[in-house]
């Protein structure tokens, strides 16, 4: 277990790693000041990247049916980004191929999207995309309950993205991420859940991973970050209906469940304000 991934890392990547920046994209300057606080100027240019990311996922959710592909929602996610002007996050980024992470059912985190991957009735869908828009990223996953789910996998659904507001809900400078790890744990372990401990949410900004991990448990071996105005953080909790155990495919990309259960997935990106928080990938202002 490598609890000190970023979620979008592969997994064989420590974070001693210089990360590659996503094609077209100037190379990012180290952070050398850990967890950065973004000035007004910077936090208005998150707000239009995420807008962006949410108004993707919010077309996504809208349009997927059974019978489409994921390389489909893959080629209408890219062309939606550079529409608004912004490039993907994610294609290129440590050799991804892809501009969305599509991961179904099983699947918990880092599907490639494919042509030949058929969306079916019943499936758990989570779509994971990014946008980069005047140097700065904006980050966010939703799961789809494609056409007629069971009551157990819409279960697992309701409960991850409740999961997130419970998390988003201790946002507050003078808060810290132990915080939004407890409340997410709580809520999922309340519900006969997993949290997947493998990877974590992140700092975002110039960087598409940046300090602090953002984690969704309680742990010790994770600094807990104090949370201050200005900083930005995508918080996504990954829930599994059975062990929290994840392993890799051959693929080096495709992260699954080694019991085969549903997995679920919601992620914002989220400014840090004085007085709580600013959901910044919002898809119900778009």
């Amino acid at each position: 277990m490598n609890i000190l991934s970023n979620l979008f890392a592969p997994p064989q990547t420590t974070k001693k790693d210089s990360p590659t920046q996503p094609q077209g994209q100037p190379k990012a300057k180290k952070n050398k000041r850990g967890v950065e606080i973004k000035s007004a100027q910077e936090i208005e240019i998150m707000r239009q990247a995420s807008a962006i990311v949410a108004t993707v996922l919010k077309e996504i959710g809208e349009r997927v049916e059974p019978g489409m592909t994921t390389g489909d929602l893959d080629l209408y996610a890219e062309k939606r980004i550079r529409e608004m002007g912004a490039t993907p996050s994610f294609k290129g980024y440590h050799g991804f191929p892809a501009s969305i992470c599509a991961s179904i059912n099983a699947e918990v985190v880092h599907g490639i999207p494919s042509k030949k991957k058929v969306i079916r009735a019943g499936d758990v869908l989570k779509v994971d995309t990014g946008a980069y828009f005047q140097g700065y990223h904006g980050d966010s996953c939703i799961t789809i309950a494609v056409g007629k789910v069971s009551q157990k996998a819409d279960k697992l659904i309701q409960v991850a993205e409740e999961a997130l507001y419970e998390g988003i809900h201790q946002v507050k400078a003078g808060n810290y991420l132990l915080d939004i790890a407890g409340a997410i744990e709580d809520h999922v372990k309340k519900h006969g859940y997993s949290v997947v401990e493998d990877f974590t949410g992140h700092g975002v900004g110039r960087n598409l991973h940046e300090e602090p991990h953002v984690f969704n448990f309680r742990t010790r071996q994770l600094p807990n970050v104090q949370l201050k105005a200005g900083m930005t953080l995508a918080i996504e909790p990954i829930l599994n209906a059975g062990s929290k155990f994840t392993r890799l495919l051959r693929d080096r990309w495709t992260v699954v469940t080694v019991d085969n259960a549903l997995s679920a997935q919601f992620e914002h990106t989220v400014l840090v304000t004085a007085t709580g928080y600013e959901i910044l990938t919002d898809r119900n202002k778009i």
